[in-house]
């Protein structure tokens, strides 16, 4: 159903859809007639098995090239799809992708990035979100240098505001990485970096980037969608506790469907695989129709900005004057994960 939302949605788009065939079939029979128009534009391929959400990125690496996500991955590799889609196991999918795919500028690991909403109706992009655990002062250069393509080449933006996330604004305050990371932002005379800001930074909407490890960036994306839920629910409780507040529910149903549009974490679902040499968006598992939909359309934003060789061309560039200076600082780089296990639940 989503993926035939996204081709109503954008009309260029074509679709291959990966897995088994009597399941795939199924699943195009139950599609309401309105979405019959696109289906010349779905073709299905069958794939013998799958990664299962349990199973190790390592063992996912070593299974047999027949899953849904290998033959996708290999897909994109060979050209024949501009971008892969995935709601699967997300530690397989980093490790197949960078295997099937590559990286770009030397860039040793992809980061996961989304954005999430902020005040005014604006939007940050926080990275990383899982597939980094711990990072070195040279991985959070890393990610600020792809945050900031990111936000200039699908948003628009022309000097994205930058910042690291810490545990406070004083320059005396973080782990080592974080403090040494900010030090060699401070020397990048072509990025907008605003230093330090805490968790209640990434909503203000006075940065449009913020860097982090991936085991920070994923407690906070799954704490902030937990809160956008839980207020949306308290708020219609809240109308639907007496018949007084119900009847003012009722006038104020069009503002809380705007509410509920602008918070639903939904809206935001896609999260890109930046630094791997092709375009893969992973969809939160427990998306609806919907929310796999945006995922995919985020994906097609990528592809008409050729993301991947827009992050090869700039990183290239700024990279290496950056990244120089980390030497003499005793940062080896060294992340807790190795490179064939990833350890993110998104």
């Amino acid at each position: 159903m989503g993926a035939a939302r996204a081709l109503f949605a954008h009309p260029q788009l074509e679709v291959r859809l990966f897995g088994r065939q009597v399941e795939l079939e199924r699943a195009v029979e139950t599609l309401p007639s309105s979405l019959a128009t696109v289906l010349s534009r779905l073709s299905l391929q069958h794939s013998p098995s799958i990664i299962t959400e349990t199973m190790r990125p390592s063992s996912a690496l070593r299974a047999p090239r027949g899953s849904s996500l290998a033959m996708m991955l290999d897909c994109v590799a060979r050209g024949e799809a501009d971008a892969g889609v995935s709601a699967g196991n997300t530690g397989a999918l980093m490790a197949l992708a960078r295997r099937a795919l590559g990286m770009v500028a030397e860039v040793p690991r992809p980061a996961i990035s989304t954005a999430i909403p902020t005040r005014l109706g604006g939007r940050c992009y926080l990275l990383d979100l899982g597939a980094n655990v711990e990072a070195s002062a040279e991985r959070l250069v890393d990610f600020a240098l792809m945050g900031d393509v990111m936000a200039r080449e699908v948003d628009g933006m022309l000097a994205p505001r930058v910042a690291l996330l810490n545990v406070g604004v004083e320059g005396t305050k973080g782990t080592v990485s974080v403090r040494q990371a900010d030090a060699l932002l401070r020397r990048a005379n072509d990025l907008d970096y605003r230093g330090f800001v805490e968790g209640n930074g990434i909503f203000s909407g006075d940065v449009d980037v913020v860097v982090c490890d991936g085991f920070v960036g994923n407690a906070v994306l799954k704490a902030s969608e937990g809160l956008a839920r839980m207020l949306i629910d308290r708020v219609q409780q809240t109308f639907d506790a007496h018949w007084t507040s119900r009847l003012v529910g009722v006038l104020a149903r069009p503002a809380l469907r705007r509410l509920k549009s602008q918070l639903d974490p939904v809206r935001y679902n896609g999260a890109s695989l930046l630094g791997l040499g092709g375009i893969v968006v992973k969809s939160h598992g427990g998306a609806d129709a919907t929310g796999f939909a945006y995922a995919i359309s985020r994906a097609v934003q990528e592809v008409e900005q050729a993301l991947p060789a827009r992050l090869a061309s700039e990183l290239g560039r700024r990279r290496p004057a950056i990244v120089a200076a980390t030497s003499g600082q005793g940062d080896d780089g060294a992340e807790v994960c190795r490179p064939d296990e990833y350890n993110s639940e998104r």
